[in-house]
């Protein structure tokens, strides 16, 4: 997957080269929206050069079809999980894409087909976070399907509200997969939510962090992520590239959202205890130094919007 997608990442660098003569945004940004670039040549060149970056960006921040390394990459430590999944990897495709699409012109866009696609990257992905039982994978595929309402916006020329979902998101995408961490923590090391239940009078703390956390993600109105999540879908019903079918599929995401993890909360601390005998035995304690660092990530899910 990852060499499919640097392959089109480096055509799109050489078709770039070729057209325009640079790689640099600044000058691309001069060439493409100057009047020394001619409107066929404008557009071929952004179309084409687009649709490579199309190609790239699909890979590195893991949309379909060419997410499934994404899940496969739950095997390190949970922080390492939140860095990579708030900040840096996963996110670095849509960082290049909205730097890379700034200053293509608005016609252009249409290449990925509506909404830039990612209203199909959202529902898929968020549907397959609604059968995993692996706590790690459905905060795995819910980045995907997040992800995918940040292409949403993209797709429809809201570039700011794209980094405004990518900067809320980091804050309770993080704080999830910490709260995740100190579960299996506290499981021994089990990750299967079939396998937990009634945690919540056990870790209270975690629960409560991860509830924020849960509540954020799902866009309960004023915290952070109904802020952002509420402008993609106005952007995607009142833009001229949006639709009515867009907002009803960003919509349709956001109820998805918020069951999966509504599953995940129930599953994890409600209901009767499924834990295995071994576990009983060996179940941790959270150290301070397991919750502590949650505490910001979960004030500003709160209040970041």
């Amino acid at each position: 997957m990852n060499r499919v997608g640097d392959a089109g990442f480096i055509l799109g660098m050489l078709l770039m080269m070729s057209v325009l003569g640079t790689v640099r945004f600044t000058d691309v940004n001069a060439l493409l929206r100057g009047a020394i670039s001619p409107p066929r040549w404008r557009a071929l060149a952004s179309q084409r050069d687009f649709a490579a970056a199309v190609l790239r960006r699909h890979r590195q921040s893991a949309q379909i079809p060419l997410y499934i390394w994404l899940p496969d990459a739950m095997e390190g430590p949970t922080p390492v999980s939140a860095l990579i999944h708030a900040a840096t990897m996963v996110t670095a495709g849509r960082v290049h894409g909205g730097a890379f699409l700034g200053p293509i012109p608005i016609d252009a866009q249409h290449v990925d087909g509506g909404g830039g696609g990612g209203h199909v990257d959202g529902l898929l992905a968020a549907s397959i976070a609604l059968v995993q039982n692996d706590i790690k994978r459905v905060l795995a595929y819910s980045t995907v399907s997040q992800l995918g309402y940040m292409f949403l916006a993209l797709g429809v020329g809201a570039y700011w509200v794209a980094i405004f979902h990518l900067f809320t998101h980091a804050f309770f995408k993080a704080l999830l997969f910490l709260c995740s961490g100190s579960v299996i923590h506290a499981m021994g090391g089990e990750q299967d939510m079939r396998r937990m239940g009634a945690l919540k009078d056990k870790i209270p703390i975690t629960y409560w962090t991860m509830w924020v956390g849960s509540v954020a993600i799902a866009g309960i109105p004023f915290l952070a992520g109904f802020f952002s999540k509420d402008e993609i879908l106005w952007q995607a019903y009142s833009s001229p590239l949006g639709s009515k079918l867009l907002w009803f599929v960003g919509l349709a995401t956001a109820g998805l959202t918020a069951f999966y993890m509504w599953r995940l909360m129930n599953m994890t601390f409600y209901g009767s205890r499924m834990w295995a005998p071994e576990v009983q035995k060996t179940r941790a304690r959270i150290a301070r130094t397991m919750t502590l660092p949650a505490h910001p990530a979960g004030h500003c899910s709160v209040l970041a919007g």
